[in-house]
């Protein structure tokens, strides 16, 4: 993990990274098997599931709001009460019943468990534009990428051993949840604390004048139109990341559902299944986070798109060839083993490209912004995406889904090339 010509502030920046993605490695270990806490453990309807799913995600549509409205508040103070507000209702985890309830009794339990995880999901878009933000505007372009490739491996590594534990927790008592997430909020709040302090200037330190909040909202959206219109590059960047993020959320609950009701997986399978693919995205994120400083960020997206097609894929094909075999409490579809392949090559792409993409196509000071348009394009599709997934699988089953995503996939791909051959790079 050496890296040559680090200045002091990039190790302290970077040291204070890394424990910040160690503790949330923790917590997205769990997150990852959140899914399937709600539909195995609680019985969550499928359009509840998708709910679960849209609501991480349609708080980014606020994005760009945020980014202009957070300028009248300093960001340690942001990041602390962030903290308290978001991570702190996962402790009212402890009051769920130890047991499966009724189907009446439990209906209740249904949306008190998805309020708690819109409160926490609201985190993402403010936390995400800051920390891109810490980042560009205290690593060198030179480090940029490896740096943040070695933060995000420490944080899959992390992560994959907390789900392994979490999945064999549950497979003994799928309540197990109810001490797990209280104790995950916790952490999370300890987290934002630590990374509050990777804050060098505060906006309200910088003497640039505070807009109303009127004046703020104008500017936040002709801020983003301007973008849109004047950097063709990343307009395209943004319409390929379009057709992904439809593919992308139209299918993943569809996948849970595929898992559990389609495969009958245990938590310990599924646990294996999430794991092997972060193991493959810890092996490759050093090399791909090197790759992505060295070449249009648009080709790079190519290649991410192309994993996540060949994943839903050899995903879709298992239905029609769900040939397995067991050893001990895992079982091994051998289509799926393949998919999973390919899904650790898209998530050790896609964790560079999603969180840093968009910082290749801007100045050091604009990556903020350039984020929070990005991050606010994945709240609009957000709005559709994940319910009409569900309603599209219970009409044309799901096949029919997978074959739309490889359709939308094929079609990102040839966006980014055909932006390739069009416009160079301009940031």
């Amino acid at each position: 993990m050496k890296i040559v010509g680090l200045k002091t502030n990039e190790r302290k920046i970077f040291g204070l990274h890394i424990l910040y993605s160690i503790i949330e490695g923790v917590l997205f270990g769990v997150m990852v098997l959140n899914e399937f806490v709600f539909v195995k453990s609680l019985k969550g309807t499928e359009m509840q599931l998708a709910i679960l799913f849209q609501a991480s995600v349609i708080v980014f549509v606020f994005t760009i709001v945020i980014h202009e409205l957070l300028k009248r508040y300093k960001k340690k103070t942001i990041l602390r009460m962030t903290a308290l507000i978001t991570r702190l209702p996962l402790l009212l985890m402890i009051f769920f019943p130890r047991e499966l309830l009724s189907a009446d009794d439990m209906i209740f339990y249904h949306y008190f468990f998805l309020v708690i995880f819109l409160f926490y999901f609201l985190a993402m878009p403010i936390v995400y534009p800051i920390i891109n933000s810490i980042l560009k505007n205290n690593y060198t372009n030179s480090h940029f990428g490896a740096l943040y490739s070695y933060a995000a491996m420490t944080n899959k590594i992390v992560m994959m051993l907390t789900t392994f534990v979490f999945g064999w927790i549950l497979d003994i008592d799928p309540f197990s949840f109810v001490y797990v997430y209280p104790a995950i909020g916790i952490l999370g709040i300890i987290s934002l604390f630590l990374l509050s302090f990777a804050v060098k200037v505060d906006y309200l330190q910088t003497g640039k004048k505070i807009l109303s909040i009127t004046e703020s909202l104008r500017k936040s959206f002709r801020d983003m139109k301007t973008i849109i219109k004047s950097n063709k590059p990343y307009r395209d960047f943004e319409l390929g990341f379009m057709l992904y993020g439809f593919s992308f959320m139209l299918t993943v609950a569809v996948i849970t559902l595929f898992l559990v009701e389609k495969l009958n997986l245990n938590y310990t399978s599924i646990a294996f299944y999430k794991n092997s693919y972060n193991l493959i995205a810890i092996l490759l994120l050093p090399f791909f986070g090197k790759l992505i400083d060295r070449i249009d960020p648009r080709k790079f997206a190519a290649f991410t798109f192309l994993t996540l097609l060949m994943h839903l894929f050899f995903m879709g094909l298992t239905e029609y060839y769900p040939y397995y075999f067991d050893i001990g409490a895992y079982r091994f579809y051998y289509l799926v083993v393949i998919s999973f392949v390919w899904n650790g090559l898209f998530a050790a792409t896609m964790s560079l490209l999603w969180n840093i993409g968009s910082a290749y196509f801007c100045k050091d000071g604009d990556a903020g912004t350039y984020q929070s348009v990005h991050l606010s394009m994945v709240g609009i599709r957000a709005m559709i995406a994940p319910l009409f997934g569900i309603w599209l699988y219970q009409y044309i089953g799901f096949s029919g889904v997978f074959a739309l995503g490889v359709l939308l996939l094929t079609l990102s791909i040839i966006v980014m090339f055909w932006s390739l051959k069009r416009d160079k790079l301009v940031a």
